[in-house]
C-alpha cells in the first residue's frame, strides 16, 4: 500500500525538546508583543486626528498598493522587483507556517489533519516555489545594497553635525534584516532536504527544491542525517524566533507600520495643509469658572504636538532614501534632507517616550542633539523646531512635495515642516527678507509692497480694455497673481497672455485692486493667520464677481484656489492657462498661423505637475504649435524644482552651495540641439532667466514662457509687441 503523503513536524524530537521549543517561542512572542506595545504607546501619545473616514475604502486602496507593489516600484523598478519577490515569498511562507501551526497545534487534538494527501503535495510544491522566489528577492536586494550601492542608500547626513553622528547602526540593522531572512530561508531548505534524504519517499518529489538537495545527501548514514536534521532544525527555528523578537526594535517593524501608514495616508497631503493645531486640553483657572477658549497652538514646538499619524510616519520610514535624493534643498547643499529630518524626529521621539530602538544613530557629546547625555526629564519640553531640527533646515524647504511623492510608504513630511515653521514665525525666528515680504503682504496684499491700485497697470498698452470683473460679469476670471502683476520681467508676459486670450475669443476679466496674493506660499512659510486674512479678502472679492471659472498663470495660485479655498467655503473651477489654451486648440477656437518647429525642452512646475497632476495640457499646447519637445530626465510628476517655492523666493539663499535653478539649466544644456527652455510659471521664469545670466550661457539657451511661443505661432508680431511693452514698463 503506498505511503500517505505527509510529514511529521517535530521529527526526531523528544517531548522535552518540543516543550523547550514552545518555551522559547513563548519568550520570543512576549518580547515581540512588549516591543509592539511600546511602539503603539508612543503613537498613542500623539494628538488626535481624524483619518477614519471611508475606512473600508482606505483599506482596499492600501491592500491594492501593497499587493501590486505599486508604491515601491514607482521610480525604482529594480528595487520594486526585489521587494515584490521578497513580499510575496514572505507572505506565502508565512501562510504556510500558520497552516503548519494550525495543523499541529490545534487540529490534531480533534483528530483532524490538513497536511496529508493531495493537499500536502500542493502545499509542498507551493512553499518550495515561493521559497525560491523569496531567496531571489533577497539576493537582488543584497546586490542592490552592497554591489550597486545607489546614492539613496548612503546614510551620510545633509547636516553632518561636525561629524558627531554615528549611523553605522543603521547599516548593521539593514544587514541583520536581509541576511537573517536569507539564513532562515536557506536553512529551511536544508532541514527539508535532510528530512527527505532519510527515506527518499517518492511523493516528496513535489518538494522540488528539497528533493534535489536531498539526492546527494541520501548516501549518508541514517544517524548522521538524523543528527544534522535535528541541529539544523534548531538553528533554523531559533533564527526564525529571533526574527520575531527583533521585529519591533528594528527596521523589520516596517512590515506593520508601513501597511498601517498606507491605510491612513491623506491623498491631499501637502496640496491642502491642515489648520493650526487646537489648544492644549485643560485650560482654565480651576476655580469653577467657565474655561476661556484658549488660542490654538501656533504650530509645533514639542514632540507631543505631533499627531498620531505623524508619529506613525516616523516609525514607517524604512530609510530608503528616495526623499533624500529627490529633495532639491539637499541637492542645493543646504542642511535639509527629508530622510534625516524624519529620522532625527524618530530618534528624539523614541528617547522622549522611552521607546527603545536597538540599532539607531548615535550622537556625540559635541553634537547639538538635545538628549545626547541620555536625559529624558525635560524631553517633552524640548523645542523640536530649534533644538532637534535646526531653523535653517526648516527654512531650506521649497515645499516642492518631491519627498511626499517619492515616499513609498505614505510619509507626509511637508505638513510637519510647515507646522514647525509656524512655530518659528510665531517666535520671530525668520530672516529679514522674509519678514519684509510678509509685512508687505499684510499691509498691501502683495509681496512687492506696491499700492493695490497699481495691480492692474500692466494692462496699459494692450489693444483692448481688460474687463473689470468687479463691475461686469465674465465667463473666465483671470486671477493674475503678484509676480505677473508687479514684476517688470513678467508684466510683458501678462500682456501676451491677455492678447492671446483676446485672440482666442475668451471672455475674461480681472479683479484689479480687488485681488490680493492668493496665499499659497504665505501658508507654506508658516504664516497661517496672514493666509486666512488674504483668503478671506479674496473670497469676498470673488463672491462679489460673476464668472463661470477661474484661470491663472501661476501654479502656486492654482493650487491654493483649487485645493485649499474649498475648505474655507469657496469652491471654484480653477484652470491653469495651459489647460484653457489646450481646450481652445482642441475645439478649434484657437488655431496657429504657422507651426514653429523649435527644438525645446520643458520644465514642469512643481505646483502644476506634482501638486495638481497637470502634465498633458502644456505638452498638448506645445504639440499644437509645432514644437519639438525633448524631455529632461526629470520631468512630469518627477520634475525638479526651481527653488522658489515655500517662500524661498523671498528669503536669503546664501546657504545654498549651488542653486537648483542653475542645476536645472545645466541639465537642459546636456540635451542635444535644445536652445529654448520653456516655462509655464512666473516664478520659474524669474528663477531660470536669472540662472542663465549667472551661468553666462545666454548664447546657448534662452528661457521663454510657453505663452510667448503660442503668441508667435498664432500671431508672430505679438511677440515683438509684448517685448516692446515690457521694455517700456521696465523703463
Amino acid at each position: 500500500m503506498p505511503e500517505t503523503p505527509t510529514r511529521e513536524i517535530f521529527l526526531h524530537f523528544s517531548t522535552a525538546m518540543e516543550l523547550v521549543f514552545y518555551a522559547v517561542a513563548a519568550v520570543a512572542s512576549v518580547v515581540f508583543l512588549y516591543g509592539f506595545w511600546l511602539r503603539y504607546r508612543k503613537i498613542r501619545r500623539g494628538r488626535s486626528e481624524h483619518r477614519f473616514d471611508d475606512l473600508v475604502g482606505r483599506i482596499r486602496r492600501a491592500v491594492v498598493q501593497i499587493a501590486t507593489n505599486a508604491t515601491v516600484r514607482k521610480g525604482d523598478r529594480f528595487a520594486g522587483l526585489a521587494h515584490a519577490l521578497i513580499f510575496w515569498g514572505f507572505v506565502v511562507l508565512f501562510i504556510g507556517t500558520c497552516i503548519v501551526a494550525i495543523d499541529h497545534d490545534i487540529l490534531r487534538w480533534f483528530g483532524l489533519k490538513m497536511l496529508q494527501g493531495t493537499f500536502y503535495l500542493w502545499f509542498s510544491l507551493t512553499l518550495d516555489v515561493f521559497g525560491v522566489v523569496f531567496i531571489a528577492g533577497l539576493v537582488l536586494m543584497i546586490v542592490r545594497r552592497w554591489v550597486m550601492k545607489p546614492a539613496q542608500l548612503d546614510y551620510k547626513r545633509a547636516d553632518e553635525q561636525g561629524g558627531q553622528v554615528d549611523r553605522s547602526g543603521y547599516a548593521t540593522d539593514d544587514m541583520i534584516f536581509v541576511w537573517l531572512l536569507l539564513v532562515i530561508a536557506v536553512t529551511g531548505y536544508v532541514v527539508e532536504a535532510l528530512r527527505i534524504a532519510e527515506t527518499m519517499p517518492a511523493f516528496e518529489r513535489w518538494s522540488i527544491v528539497g528533493w534535489v538537495l536531498a539526492g546527494p545527501l541520501s548516501g549518508l548514514e541514517t544517524e548522521t542525517l538524523v543528527n544534522w536534521h535535528v541541529w539544523t532544525w534548531w538553528f533554523h527555528g531559533l533564527c526564525a524566533l529571533a526574527f520575531v523578537a527583533y521585529i519591533p526594535f528594528s527596521k523589520m517593524m516596517h512590515i506593520f507600520t508601513d501597511a498601517v501608514n498606507l491605510v491612513f495616508v491623506d491623498e491631499r497631503a501637502a496640496r491642502r495643509l491642515p489648520p493650526l493645531p487646537p489648544a492644549p486640553d485643560g485650560n482654565g483657572d480651576g476655580d469653577g469658572e467657565p474655561k476661556k477658549k484658549a488660542a490654538p497652538r501656533m504650530g509645533y514646538s514639542r514632540i507631543t504636538d505631533f499627531t498620531w499619524k505623524e508619529l506613525l510616519d516616523l516609525d514607517a520610514c524604512t530609510k530608503c532614501g528616495r526623499c533624500h535624493v529627490a529633495c532639491p534643498a539637499r541637492a542645493a547643499g543646504t542642511t535639509l534632507s527629508p530622510r534625516d529630518l524624519i529620522l532625527d524626529l524618530r530618534s528624539f521621539a523614541n528617547e522622549a517616550f522611552g521607546t527603545p530602538e536597538w540599532l539607531t544613530q548615535r550622537f556625540g557629546r559635541e553634537s547639538k542633539w538635545p538628549l545626547r547625555d541620555g536625559g529624558t526629564a525635560t524631553a517633552l519640553d524640548t523645542d523640536v523646531a530649534t533644538d532637534v531640527i535646526r531653523p535653517e533646515t526648516l527654512w531650506s524647504c521649497t515645499t516642492c512635495m518631491a519627498c511626499v511623492a517619492a515616499c513609498p510608504v505614505g510619509i507626509e513630511h511637508l505638513t510637519g515642516i510647515v507646522q514647525m515653521r509656524r512655530h518659528l514665525v510665531d517666535g520671530g525666528t525668520l530672516d529679514d527678507n522674509l519678514q519684509g515680504a510678509l509685512m508687505n503682504l499684510g499691509d498691501y496684499g502683495n509681496s512687492f509692497g506696491e499700492s493695490p491700485k497699481k495691480r492692474g497697470r500692466w494692462t496699459k498698452g494692450l489693444s483692448f480694455k481688460v474687463k473689470n470683473a468687479k463691475k461686469e460679469p465674465v465667463d473666465t476670471l483671470w486671477f493674475v497673481g503678484d509676480f505677473a502683476s508687479f514684476d517688470p520681467r513678467i508684466q510683458g508676459l501678462s500682456r501676451t497672455v491677455a492678447e492671446v486670450f483676446h485672440t482666442a475669443g475668451i471672455d475674461f476679466g480681472i479683479l484689479y485692486d480687488g485681488e490680493k496674493n492668493a496665499g499659497n506660499d504665505v501658508r507654506r512659510v508658516g504664516e497661517e493667520g496672514l493666509f486666512e486674512m488674504l483668503a478671506e479678502e479674496n473670497i469676498a472679492a470673488l463672491d462679489a464677481a460673476t464668472f463661470e471659472q477661474i484661470v491663472t498663470t501661476d501654479p502656486h495660485t492654482l493650487n491654493t484656489l483649487r485645493n485649499e479655498y474649498p475648505d474655507l467655503g469657496a469652491d471654484y473651477r480653477v484652470l491653469h492657462y495651459t489647460g484653457l489654451l489646450a481646450e481652445r486648440f482642441a475645439s478649434g477656437a484657437l488655431s496657429v498661423s504657422r507651426r514653429l518647429g523649435h527644438r525645446v525642452t520643458y520644465h514642469d512646475p512643481c505646483y502644476l505637475a506634482r501638486y495638481n497632476g497637470e502634465i498633458d495640457a502644456p505638452r498638448d499646447v506645445m504639440r499644437a504649435i509645432g514644437l519639438d519637445v525633448v524631455e529632461m530626465p526629470r520631468c512630469g510628476a518627477n520634475t525638479f524644482c526651481c527653488g522658489a517655492g515655500g517662500g524661498r523666493i523671498w528669503m536669503d539663499t546664501s546657504n545654498e552651495q549651488k542653486r537648483t535653478s542653475e542645476q536645472r539649466i545645466e541639465e537642459a544644456l546636456e540635451l542635444d540641439g535644445v536652445r529654448v527652455f520653456v516655462t509655464t510659471c512666473p516664478k520659474d521664469y524669474t528663477m531660470y532667466t536669472d540662472a542663465v545670466k549667472t551661468l553666462g550661457c545666454g548664447d546657448r539657451i534662452v528661457v521663454k514662457d510657453l505663452i510667448e511661443l503660442v503668441a508667435e505661432a498664432i500671431e508672430p508680431e505679438s511677440v515683438e509687441a509684448a517685448a516692446s511693452d515690457e521694455a517700456g514698463a521696465a523703463g
